[in-house]
């Protein structure tokens, strides 16, 4: 999908206040337009999640983003691993400790929502 474009499918099921905007995004959370994504819908959107999102989280889903916008694909959870286990060190770099980072769904499905990225596939 490039940029601009919407999810075909169904028509969006929730809308999300990001400011004076209303978002559309689907049940999940996930943006129906990609170009609506903003550091402000992540935070929005982590607020109606629960979670807080420290400088740990922005690492991550700036690297989702730029993955993406790199290999048109989004980050598959051992390329997160490999990478953050480099930066952060082996245990804060770990499978478990990004699950941790990202309790909803781990880094793949919560990072993805958060970095206003597609669903991964298979993924109802």
């Amino acid at each position: 999908m490039k940029d601009g474009e919407r999810r075909q499918g169904p028509q969006p099921q929730r809308l999300l206040q990001v400011g004076d905007r209303q978002i559309p995004t689907d049940t999940e959370g996930y943006l129906v337009n990609l170009d609506d994504w903003s550091e402000e819908f992540a935070q929005a959107q982590a607020r109606a999640e629960g979670l807080e999102l420290t400088p740990r989280h922005w690492e991550l889903i700036r690297f989702l983003r730029e993955h993406f916008h790199t290999h048109g694909v989004q980050a598959q959870v051992r390329v997160m691993i490999r990478h953050f286990s480099a930066v952060w060190g082996a245990q804060a770099g770990s499978n478990h400790a990004l699950h941790e980072l990202f309790p909803v769904g781990g880094p793949q499905k919560q990072g993805n929502r958060l970095a206003g990225l597609l669903r991964t596939k298979g993924e109802h």
